[in-house]
């Protein structure tokens, strides 16, 4: 409904966004990114009001303001991803903009989280990562209204393998076994886990582009190139003063292994933290579903059962956790707490 009371349709909220004030304000002023559309109340109906990129008078500028304040300006969910590649850049916008479907929050939030990642992988010093932590806060926020919605961005896993999709797909998988695996935790608990999942394997960055950027299997000399790489990892995290617990352990420990075949430390069983047996699944899943240019990736669910079945290498707490909610087919739709409806990808957040 708008400000002004006039009833509208649901067919229109099912095509369009009614645009949030601080959306709006975040565009450029006179050039919108997006078509714009105007709720004409008198028809109930909505009509073209400007083109995207077109460039807009004073007079154009005031009256858009005073349709957005009445509830009267839309903009085609056709433009979504113009939209969203918008949003990214300020991602608490999601959290005011009430008429984004939670589909569509999570797609922001995966292209969002990926972007800073790139951004602190390429130049790791503080004023990135600054703009990174927030972002992550604005995430874990979301997650942290409804732990259910963490489902949401295991169902849009990256299938691609660069270090930006590994980060938000480790992410993700650590969080949902993070849930999986307590029932009380605190908020400061899961800003620290996600912070800590998002950059456990960010010392890759130090590692020679001409690794990166194989397309055939890494030979031994190449591979011990890659080796140091959760120890730079931390030392990166250490320098910034962002050494906690969770962080070093993610960094430190995501390659272990429970039988001390992993690396940097050739760790052993209880020697290796909960938390980085967690990751070191969440890690290791993340890697196998991925695709690379000399092997398909293989296939969640495959991967998740043979996780469950090396039982000398990793922890059962969160393989046989991953793997049954694989075999039940829990991530094929998002529950919520507040109402199954609300909690499916096709709904606004309330």
């Amino acid at each position: 409904m708008s400000a002004a009371g006039s009833p509208i349709p649901d067919a229109i909220q099912e095509e369009y966004y009614q645009i949030a004030k601080p959306i709006l304000e975040s565009f450029p002023k006179y050039r919108p990114p997006v078509d714009l559309f105007e709720f004409k109340e008198s028809i109930a109906r909505l009509q073209p009001y400007s083109k995207k990129g077109a460039r807009l008078t004073n007079e154009q500028v005031e009256a858009v303001h005073s349709l957005c304040e009445d509830g009267n300006l839309f903009v085609s969910r056709a433009d979504h991803p113009i939209y969203s590649k918008h949003i990214i850049k300020q991602l608490d916008l999601v959290l005011v903009d009430q008429n984004l479907k939670q589909g569509e929050i999570a797609d922001v939030f995966m292209q969002a989280l990926a972007l800073r990642v790139n951004e602190f992988a390429e130049q790791p010093v503080m004023p990135v990562f600054e703009q990174l932590y927030q972002d992550v806060m604005v995430f874990t926020e979301f997650i942290f209204q409804d732990r259910h919605r963490i489902k949401l961005f295991m169902r849009r896993l990256n299938r691609e393998h660069n270090l930006a999709s590994h980060a938000v797909n480790t992410l993700a998988v650590g969080l949902w076994l993070f849930y999986a695996a307590r029932s009380e935790y605190r908020r400061r608990d899961l800003d620290k886990a996600a912070l800590a999942l998002l950059l456990h394997d960010i010392g890759m960055c130090k590692v020679p582009p001409f690794i990166l950027a194989k397309t055939t299997p890494l030979k031994m000399d190449e591979k011990e190139k890659l080796t140091p790489h959760p120890i730079v990892g931390a030392k990166i995290m250490h320098k910034l003063g962002f050494a906690f617990d969770e962080m070093k352990q993610a960094t430190l420990e995501h390659h272990e292994r429970l039988d001390g075949s992993g690396y940097p430390q050739k760790l052993k069983g209880e020697t290796i933290s909960k938390f980085g047996r967690l990751v070191a699944v969440a890690d290791s899943f993340s890697a196998m579903i991925c695709s690379r240019p000399y092997a398909a990736g293989t296939e969640p669910a495959e991967a998740a059962r043979k996780l469950a079945e090396d039982k000398k290498r990793y922890d059962e707490r969160y393989t046989l956790l991953l793997n049954h909610a694989y075999l039940t087919d829990a991530f094929r739709m998002a529950q919520s707490a507040q109402s199954t409806q609300s909690a499916q990808s096709d709904q606004p957040v309330a």
